[in-house]
């Protein structure tokens, strides 16, 4: 079974009486375990996709699926749990909350779901992103790139089935975009995580299992030769 799936999505905005298709009819099937990059132009649809499948905002019409659940037939009390539990997300700005420490941050979605954190997952977590010595500062205190990488160890802090990400590489400069990346797909070999990311940048779409395209509200696959 795949781990999410979607059809005839449709997502409808309006300038003054002029409708615009941000999604027109999306359909996408992800198998557990994929890495799925979804790249196309500013203003494409792309990150309003990834808001719909990931429950952030909801489509004018059609499904979404996570784990054989419709995402959208729960109410919003039992999508909030569904969400903290299974679904990690990773945004172009860090979304750091900037009176709370590194730690606090990273711990916030378990205190949120009442959870007891594990000082041994953690401790591994913070190793694995480089960030040991810097759980104590605020955010102001850190780089961009060290800032980037505590919101991806919050993303991963419960151990989600599916990690959505959305231009994560944006803010950073070269060198850091390349090493988020790669612990990036090295959390997704160790923990069979899903990763389904919005990208313009067409190296790190190369890196995905498989390529989609969005372009004026229109889901389309792609070959990595046509990325570039």
């Amino acid at each position: 079974m795949p781990i999410l799936q979607c059809s005839d999505l449709i997502k409808t905005y309006f300038q003054g009486d002029t409708p615009i298709n941000a999604i027109n009819r999306a359909f996408i099937k992800v198998m557990r375990g994929e890495f799925i990059s979804i790249i196309g132009q500013s203003g494409s649809g792309k990150s309003t996709l990834l808001h719909i499948l990931s429950g952030l905002d909801r489509p004018g019409a059609g499904k979404v699926y996570i784990d054989g659940k419709d995402i959208f037939a729960m109410n919003d009390r039992e999508f909030s749990k569904f969400r903290n539990k299974n679904l990690g997300f990773i945004f172009q700005s860090f979304n750091l909350l900037p009176t709370l420490t590194a730690k606090e941050n990273i711990l916030m979605p378990q205190l949120i779901a009442g959870q007891t954190p594990s000082k041994q997952y953690f401790d591994e977590l913070v190793e694995m992103l480089g960030i040991a010595d810097r759980i104590h500062h605020l955010p102001s205190e850190l780089s961009g790139g060290q800032q980037q990488r505590v919101a991806v160890a919050r993303a991963l802090i419960n151990k989600p089935k599916i990690v959505f990400a959305d231009e994560p590489t944006g803010n950073l400069d070269a060198k850091s975009a390349e090493e988020l990346v790669s612990l990036l797909l090295k959390s997704r070999e160790l923990y069979n995580q899903t990763l389904i990311m919005v990208t313009h940048d067409s190296n790190l779409a190369a890196k995905a299992d498989r390529v989609m395209r969005m372009t004026n509200g229109i889901l389309e696959p792609i070959t990595k030769e046509q990325i570039f």
